[in-house]
Order: C-alpha cells, then sequence, then structure tokens
C-alpha cells in the first residue's frame, strides 16, 4: 500500500472516531431531552427538582462534550494529505521509535498489520515534532529519536 493511501486509511480511521463520538454525544443529549420532557411535577417537589437539576447538569456536561467533538470535526477537515517536508497536520511520519500520523489523538491504529500511532499537534510527542524534518532528532521520555522519513 502506497504511503498517501496509508495517510487516507489513517484519516478515514479519524473521521470513523470523530462521527462515532458525535453519534453518542447526540444520543445522550437526546435521552437527557427526553428525560427533562417526561419529568412531571410529584409529590415530592424536593426529589423532583434535585432530578431536574441533575438532568441539568448531565445536559451542560454533554453540551460541553459535543462541543469538543465539534472542535475534533475541524481539525479533521482541516488535514492535508499532500506530502510535505517539514511535519504537520496530515504528515505521515516514521521514526526509529514507531510510525506517527498528525492528526487528532485517537492512540494506535493498525492499517494492513503495521501500528501507528494517531496523534494530536498539541500532544506531548506532537509539539515536539511539529515543524522538523527527515534526519531531524527528538528527545522523549529520555530517548533520542531519529525521523527516518516525512510523507
Amino acid at each position: 500500500m502506497s504511503k498517501h493511501k496509508i495517510k487516507e486509511a489513517l484519516l478515514h480511521k479519524c473521521q470513523e472516531y470523530v462521527a462515532q463520538r458525535l453519534q453518542r454525544i447526540q444520543g445522550t443529549i437526546h435521552d437527557i431531552q427526553e428525560s427533562l420532557s417526561s419529568e412531571t411535577k410529584s409529590t415530592a417537589g424536593d426529589k423532583h427538582e434535585t432530578g431536574r437539576a441533575m438532568l441539568q447538569l448531565e445536559r451542560e456536561k454533554a453540551g460541553a462534550q459535543l462541543a469538543q467533538v465539534q472542535k475534533l470535526q475541524q481539525i479533521v477537515a482541516k488535514i492535508d494529505l499532500a506530502a510535505s517536508t517539514r511535519i504537520r497536520l496530515g504528515s505521515l511520519i516514521i521514526t526509529s521509535q514507531g510510525q506517527y500520523f498528525l492528526s487528532i489523538s485517537i492512540g494506535k491504529v493498525e492499517i494492513e498489520q503495521l501500528p501507528y500511532f494517531v496523534l494530536a499537534a498539541n500532544s506531548p510527542i506532537g509539539k515536539l515534532i511539529l515543524g522538523k524534518t527527515e534526519g531531524a532528532y527528538f528527545n522523549f521520555n529520555g530517548k533520542e529519536i531519529l525521523i527516518k522519513k516525512v510523507y
């Protein structure tokens, strides 16, 4: 598989990850809305108000999660898979310690039985490698790591 096809497959994994998170959060928000709508005034007034307050807090939490996922969507939409000599969003980086794809943090992904670490530019390693080129070194966890190739 060509490096460009690998980058496309990794980008697709990022898109799937964001879509699944979005779907889960929208489901949670829908469930909370239904619970708030069906919450009827009971004779135990304080218990009813506490239940509504808890649902409101859950809705706020889900709303914050939705905003995070929307930020991830924006980042994924900006990913450019064109080759570059400098590491940037959308770069596939081959190092002496592993293979990385700079996009959003979703962790280890396998493409054709090879592991790739999909990480964000603002992650610890992402901050170290952003803007670097082939042949450069960076130190992480006390190890000197060589950037062998950038695609």
